[in-house]
C-alpha cells in the first residue's frame, strides 16, 4: 500500500480538526466582538461562552479523544508496514463517520444522531485495532 493512501485519511481527518479550529475561533471572536462574552468571563477558562461557540469548540475538542487512538494506529502500522487495504478502507469509514460525527455536532446536536455516528466511528476503530493486533500476533 502506497504512504500516500494510507495517509490520506489522516490528512483529511487532520483538516476536519484544523476547520473546527477556525469555526471555534471564529464563534468565539464573534461573541466577543457583539459583546455576548465578555473577556473578563472567560480568561481563566471559565466555560461562559455563548451556546453555539461551545458547541463548535466542544466538537473541536472531540477531535482529541477518539481520533487519538486512530493517529497511534496509523502511526504504528505504517512503520512496520502493516498498513494494508484492509486498513486504508477502515480508515475512510472511520474518517466517514468522523464527518457524520462533527457534521451533527456542529448542527442540530441531535444526541442521538450523534451517538450512533459517534458508536459507529469507535466500532470501526475498534475492528481496526482488533486487525492489526492479530495480524501481529499470528504474523499474517
Amino acid at each position: 500500500m502506497s504512504l500516500q493512501m494510507v495517509l490520506l485519511p489522516v490528512f483529511v481527518l487532520v483538516g476536519l480538526t484544523f476547520f473546527l479550529l477556525l469555526g471555534t475561533f471564529g464563534a468565539r471572536r464573534g461573541a466577543l466582538i457583539s459583546g455576548q462574552t465578555r473577556v473578563k468571563d472567560i480568561v481563566l477558562g471559565q466555560p461562559n461562552w455563548p451556546a453555539r461557540a461551545t458547541q463548535i469548540g466542544n466538537c473541536y475538542m472531540n477531535q482529541f479523544e477518539l481520533p487519538l487512538l486512530f493517529y497511534i494506529l496509523i502511526a504504528i502500522a505504517l512503520p512496520i508496514r502493516h498498513a494494508d487495504l484492509v486498513m486504508v478502507m477502515l480508515s475512510w469509514v472511520f474518517v466517514v463517520c468522523r464527518f457524520a460525527h462533527a457534521g451533527v455536532f456542529v448542527t442540530s446536536n441531535d444526541l442521538k444522531a450523534r451517538s450512533l455516528s459517534w458508536f459507529a466511528g469507535a466500532l470501526v476503530l475498534f475492528a481496526m485495532w482488533l486487525y492489526f493486533a492479530l495480524k501481529i500476533l499470528l504474523l499474517i
